[in-house]
């Protein structure tokens, strides 16, 4: 999961510059909940998400398979790690696939994830934002360990965040967890292999897919209506035969 240690809150302004097609003549404007800015200001700020058109009043657009990019500004106070997903909600209200969200340039504070539409309807989505204490946790970790400083304050931290992130995750994932929780308090084996037991590649796999998350802060929910696949290059067109006669012949046929 990609998070960052540094902030540096950019100025944001509410430019509408959606990322797919708006709705130029769609279906009249949404009431609230949609009305109004696209940003959530908390502990940590989820400002300027898009695609948005007139700011949330009316959906973005897409076609049933199409992917795209959702994208937020996402920073807080002091040094501790931040990172973000975004949550697609169906016409019916559930839920789909938890899709993290990536720093689209170092230092930019601007967080990025492409999502694909599904069946035909009005979806919506949300950015959350939150606090990553295990990756706060491993930054400090790499650095106090091979120094040696704090260090069985440290490994225990690290175990106790382990063991919080198992608390809420299936049982055949916990136990890489758990493992991991086993070897930080061993005091047998050296700091470093301590340590490196909790940073292994199937550890960073139950993480990613289950992270423990803190100050979870949401966006406004914004509106996405989701068309079928010709609405990208279709057309409809009114015709009036009356309005095409001439001075002979007043009236279309």
């Amino acid at each position: 999961m990609p998070a960052t240690h540094h902030s540096s809150a950019p100025p944001t302004s509410p430019t509408e510059a959606p990322t797919v097609r708006p709705v130029d003549a769609g279906p009249p404007a949404l009431e609230p909940p949609f009305a109004g800015a696209a940003t959530a200001v908390g502990r940590i700020p989820v400002l300027d998400v898009r695609p948005v058109v007139q700011h949330g009043r009316r959906p973005a657009k897409a076609v049933t398979g199409e992917t795209f990019e959702i994208s937020a500004t996402v920073f807080r106070e002091g040094h501790d790690a931040v990172a973000a997903n975004v949550v697609l909600k169906d016409p019916e209200g559930r839920p789909g696939p938890w899709t993290p969200m990536r720093e689209l340039a170092p230092g930019t504070d601007r967080w990025g994830a492409t999502v694909t539409a599904g069946e035909p309807g009005r979806w919506t989505y949300t950015v959350q934002a939150w606090g990553d204490p295990v990756t706060t946790w491993r930054h400090h970790a790499q650095i106090k360990i091979p120094a040696g400083m704090d260090t069985e304050l440290v490994l225990e931290e690290g175990a106790r965040l382990y063991e919080r992130a198992a608390a809420d995750i299936p049982k055949n994932e916990r136990d890489v967890l758990l493992v991991a929780v086993d070897a930080l308090r061993d005091e047998t084996r050296p700091a470093a292999a301590r340590l490196a037991a909790a940073l292994t590649p199937e550890v960073d796999a139950v993480l990613a897919r289950h992270p423990l998350r803190e100050m979870v802060t949401a966006s406004q929910t914004l509106p996405l209506l989701v068309e079928r696949e010709r609405a990208l290059y279709g057309s409809w067109y009114e015709f009036f035969p009356r309005s095409e006669g001439t001075p002979e012949r007043p009236h279309g046929t």
